[in-house]
């Protein structure tokens, strides 16, 4: 079966890396340059040089250029993992099967922008690993393979990530198969179960020492490495919190939320609407003393 790969972040190179590691046969990958916006950026076209599969880099993979780049390839099948952009029907026709996608979500639940991050800042316990055949919308595709996620409550977006490349590597190794086979069985999505998250922005980055410190530690762990973190501002500085751990409020019952109650070597504890946070990992490393406000 020939395989066009389709993809630009560290999602896009582990699924392409089990590809070809496996024998199979990948005839075309077509990937974009680092333009910031997509922080788990990875440059795919190293492994093409390395194992001399041709490349195609675009800014846009719905261009005639790149259209016809991957008719001319001929491919049985299109892989598409970690595109940010909508493909469009031209592409989406090109093969008699379609174009493959991936979404790590509980489609037809949590659609659109940012799932693993969403996931984890609003306190989900479970997510999915879940590949569909693509249509013109965000992620509404018939579901070809879904498998669970469980979010442990030391879970961040790092580990999450790792979580979900594991598991989607061993997905897509019997969904080839199934291809192969032609014994896939395609579910259609119930859309009236579908919600869409939508594209995050700086603000909802900020720590607001008056949400609960559930809150604020799902934000931070949602936001930690390899994406941008959570920050708070500080004597007109920025900081950013990579890792943070819950506390109870005993004691503190009545002192206001942004306090600082107590200063552990590099780490500090502040008092917020419900709970305390102790933060673990700041950078650049916060000089401030007990009974100061944040």
């Amino acid at each position: 079966m020939n395989i066009v790969l389709i993809g630009t972040v560290k999602f896009s190179l582990e699924m392409f890396s089990v590809l070809v590691e496996s024998g199979e046969n990948i005839i075309g990958v077509v990937t974009g340059k680092n333009n910031k916006i997509n922080s788990d950026y990875a440059d795919l076209s190293s492994t093409c040089q390395k194992y001399g599969i041709p490349c195609f880099i675009t800014d846009d993979v719905n261009s005639t250029d790149v259209i016809k780049w991957i008719s001319d390839l001929s491919p049985d099948i299109i892989f598409c993992f970690g595109w940010s952009k909508l493909i469009k029907k031209e592409l989406l026709n090109i093969t008699t099967m379609g174009v493959i996608g991936y979404h790590p979500a509980a489609l037809p639940k949590n659609r659109g922008r940012h799932p693993l991050i969403w996931a984890l800042v609003l306190g989900l316990k479970k997510t999915a690993s879940s590949f569909f055949i693509m249509d013109e919308r965000a992620d509404s595709g018939d579901v070809i393979s879904q498998e669970e996620i469980i979010i442990n409550d030391d879970d961040d977006a790092s580990s999450l990530y790792a979580k979900m490349i594991c598991i989607a590597k061993k997905q897509l190794l019997t969904l080839v198969l199934t291809l192969k086979e032609k014994s896939f069985i395609r579910q259609p999505q119930d859309h009236s179960k579908a919600n869409i998250w939508r594209k995050r922005g700086m603000v909802d980055g900020i720590i607001d020492w008056r949400m609960s410190a559930t809150a604020i530690n799902n934000l931070v762990r949602g936001l930690t490495k390899p994406y941008i973190g959570a920050e708070f501002s500080y004597n007109g500085n920025q900081y950013k919190v990579w890792k943070s751990r819950m506390l109870d409020d005993t004691g503190y019952e009545n002192t206001e939320p942004g306090k600082v109650v107590q200063v552990k070597n590099k780490t500090v504890v502040v008092k917020c609407a419900e709970g305390t946070i102790e933060l673990l990992s700041i950078d650049p490393q916060l000089v401030i003393s007990e009974g100061e406000y944040l």
